[in-house]
């Protein structure tokens, strides 16, 4: 079946959806800007769920915590009602956390907590009918009840003590910057590279959410009736009920958390236990390709993480979703998911590169005119199995490293989030489509050209960043770059 044939099949089966399948629209007009013909290298590094006021919710002069109004602050059980108190953290060691913290956001690293950023907290739930239910419409007042992590939902740090604080005080810092989509890294990183959400047309029943009248995901009958007694439980999925993929599948491609088949290719997740299907939707890379504009996608550890993949079934995995270092994360590859980066594939070859290689060509002045730079588990700042402040000091001295490259002065570094984690934040998104936007997230753009010392607070979404992107290379925009999110051109001096 044709792309064409399979669209029109899978839009008849999700009448009401915003489908992503389909050819890029035309170029857009746009004149490029004075500054941004000065920029030859765009280096895009995504770190791990955070929300923008979890880590920056105390940066001076943006809108942070301060800011935020009571009734966006105040959360409310299932039935509507606000909380006594917020509900235990009910993923944490005994003794981590109070089993009654008052219902407002609070420091984790201050009284009665006293937990530091380079200390690992407990993970959170951030799945996307999750994170829609949270934000309920931009009241915000519905991530406790939601949340397998309670009260942690509502931690934030002073985090004047990070090194990209210090890169944000001096460069800038975008406070109305949110995630692409609902939920968590897999769909996120999907939306990074093609602005798109995955389709698996042949997807089991069993694999989709269930939804009552509201859109919400249904109560299962042993749900709690408050979340103070409990954590909620729901007929989640994987896919929705019309067939996307919305939470984390695994890769067709080694590395996976899928093993080969037995007797099979071992470059290849067993099909048997239903990977993602490959997909084909345009994505930034194609498109910069087709300019022969040079890029790739650098990995952390991926090459480690490739040959862990390929071992037999039975053999033991120790980097792939190992929990230790250096704990790579397979559903964070995007273009791993692609037909046109199959293994053997000579694009697959050109653009898909380790963490290694990355480093090896800011040394050398080699890099790519774009780059996306995906740390390794460890260093990716992910709540659960790291902790903020390595992250972030590894991803500071990447920035360093960067500045003292021969291609410094012709470099735009922009660091962002995929999504928020599962943290509250207290600023309701912009209107979007039924994929988001969903919380908001920091970012960060470091250069010679942006302008110093600046809050920037133009709206934006991860599509902004291949909006840029699009626009400094003369690309056509994919299908699913929102109107509404600007290009970050208000970030660059203009001159």
């Amino acid at each position: 079946m044709s792309i064409r044939r399979l669209a029109v099949a899978a839009l008849r089966l999700a009448p009401c959806a915003v489908f992503a399948w389909g050819s890029v629209t035309d170029a857009s007009d746009a004149p490029v800007n004075a500054a941004l013909k000065k920029i030859d290298h765009i280096v895009v590094i995504y770190g791990e769920n955070r929300s923008f006021d979890n880590l920056y919710g105390l940066f001076p002069g943006a809108n942070g915590i301060a800011q935020a109004r009571q009734e966006n602050t105040v959360q409310t059980d299932h039935d509507g009602t606000p909380l006594p108190h917020l509900p235990k953290v009910w993923n944490a060691l005994p003794g981590m956390f109070p089993d009654q913290l008052p219902n407002r956001p609070f420091r984790i690293d201050a009284p009665p907590i006293n937990l530091p950023l380079s200390t690992a907290t407990p993970d959170l739930v951030h799945r996307f009918y999750q994170n829609k239910e949270q934000i309920n419409g931009g009241k915000l007042d519905r991530y406790a009840a939601m949340s397998d992590a309670g009260a942690l939902v509502m931690g934030y740090y002073d985090g004047s003590s990070l090194p990209l604080w210090k890169y944000a005080q001096e460069y800038v810092l975008a406070d109305n910057f949110f995630m692409a989509a609902y939920g968590g890294s897999f769909l996120n990183h999907f939306w990074l590279a093609c602005a798109c959400t995955p389709y698996y047309l042949d997807g089991s029943q069993n694999r989709r959410a269930k939804l009552d009248e509201q859109g919400r995901l249904q109560r299962l009958p042993d749900s709690p009736a408050s979340v103070l007694l409990g954590k909620v439980k729901l007929a989640d999925g994987v896919l929705t009920p019309q067939g996307y993929a919305v939470n984390t599948m695994f890769p067709p491609y080694q590395p996976s958390k899928i093993v080969p088949a037995a007797g099979g290719d071992p470059r290849f997740a067993d099909p048997a236990q239903h990977p993602l299907p490959p997909q084909t939707n345009d994505t930034i890379g194609d498109l910069l390709s087709s300019k022969s504009i040079s890029w790739a996608w650098y990995a952390g550890s991926w090459n480690s993480a490739l040959a862990d993949g390929m071992q037999p079934p039975a053999a033991k995995r120790t980097i792939i979703y190992s929990g230790g270092t250096p704990n790579f994360q397979a559903h964070h590859q995007p273009y791993n998911y692609f037909a046109r980066y199959a293994p053997g594939s000579q694009a697959r070859a050109e653009h898909l590169k380790d963490g290694e290689d990355f480093f090896k060509a800011i040394e050398a002045g080699k890099l790519p005119q774009v780059a996306f730079y995906k740390p390794q588990g460890n260093l990716n700042q992910h709540p659960g199995y790291t902790d903020a402040l390595t992250g972030d000091r590894h991803i500071a001295d990447v920035v360093g490293k960067i500045q003292g490259s021969p291609q410094w002065a012709r470099t735009l570094i922009i660091i962002t989030y995929d999504e928020n984690g599962g943290f509250w934040d207290h600023v309701p998104p912009p209107a979007g489509d039924e994929w988001g936007p969903g919380a908001r997230v920091p970012a960060i753009l470091i250069s010679p050209h942006v302008k110093k010392g600046f809050v920037d607070s133009t709206p934006y979404d991860t599509t902004s960043i291949l909006k840029l992107i699009t626009r400094r290379f003369g690309l056509p925009a994919l299908p699913g770059l929102r109107s509404t999110a600007g290009d970050l051109t208000g970030s660059l001096v203009l001159d």
